[in-house]
């Protein structure tokens, strides 16, 4: 019987391995995607790494350099307080990264928990949760972020809470809807008649089969998370100074936009290279994942 228990678990376990193999394998075939991740490996290198290879201090201040434009010595140039904005932008991904990836990575969490119990279990515990979630779905996202900020106060941990819970409704909306679908599988009922614990049925069996929207949405949620991270920062709500970040920088720069237009043209563009970035993998990914792609 043991032998027997082994024996299922490597099949289930090497059948999985295929699986994301198979996945990986048309991923990499899309050129787009692939330049979106590449890309983005750069941008979380930079990131890391910004302290030690950022050309400039991204504090130090210059009276010479004020609003001076691009040039060999300061390639995006300076903004009004004589600061490089290469640096700037280089050690602003820090703080901008973050608030989209761990802003993303707890509504997914806390999306997955619940979207996994009202999927399984359904009943009375689904309708309660899935009326709240209408409420929350019913405030727009941005509004919503703007009112828990304004409510918390600026700073990266209340900016990350802001921004996390106006995505989880659609997390829990994802996955709900996948496991409903999983449930009805002959191998649930079968997990279930032989008295595996409902916990190890959610978790070995439904919610591995049930996870690749959710996967696919979190890849493209980070780019729309980043923007909004972006917009509090620009109102005022996010990052605050001295901390770099590419909101606050637009920020910044949108009252002398007209006679300096490097302040602002260059923190754009990287919030736009992130997202594309991540919208092409996310699209990959969807691609990759496509049940109906499978040979």
């Amino acid at each position: 019987m043991s032998s027997a228990v082994k024996e299922n678990h490597v099949g289930v376990r090497n059948r999985r391995q295929g699986q994301f193999g198979q996945v990986m394998h048309r991923l990499s075939k899309n050129k787009v995607a692939m330049v979106g991740l590449v890309i983005m490996i750069l941008l979380i290198l930079m990131a890391v790494f910004s302290p030690w290879i950022t050309p400039y201090d991204y504090a130090k201040t210059s009276k010479a350099d004020r609003y001076a434009g691009p040039s060999a010595a300061h390639p995006f140039g300076c903004d009004g307080m004589g600061r490089d904005i290469l640096s700037r932008i280089m050690y602003g991904a820090r703080a901008s990264l973050w608030l989209g990836l761990m802003s993303t990575l707890v509504a997914t969490v806390i999306g997955v928990v619940i979207g996994s119990l009202v999927g399984y279990y359904g009943g009375k515990v689904d309708n309660i949760v899935m009326r709240i979630l209408d409420i929350i779905q019913a405030i727009p996202g941005m509004l919503l972020s703007i009112a828990i900020s304004a409510a918390l106060g600026s700073g990266i941990g209340n900016t990350i809470l802001a921004l996390s819970i106006g995505g989880i409704p659609m997390t829990v909306r994802l996955l709900r809807g996948s496991i409903l679908t999983v449930r009805k599988q002959e191998y649930i009922e079968a997990a279930e008649k032989i008295n595996c614990s409902r916990f190890r049925v959610i978790m070995s069996h439904i919610l591995p089969n049930s996870i690749a929207p959710v996967i696919v949405s979190v890849t493209m949620g980070i780019g729309n998370t980043i923007l909004q991270a972006a917009s509090l920062s620009y109102i005022g709500l996010g990052v605050q100074p001295p901390t770099p970040e590419w909101g606050a920088m637009l920020s910044e720069g949108k009252a002398m936009i007209t006679k300096y237009p490097h302040l602002c043209i260059f923190p754009g563009l990287a919030i736009m290279v992130v997202v594309l970035c991540l919208n092409m993998l996310g699209d990959g990914l969807r691609d990759a994942m496509d049940p109906k792609l499978k040979n």
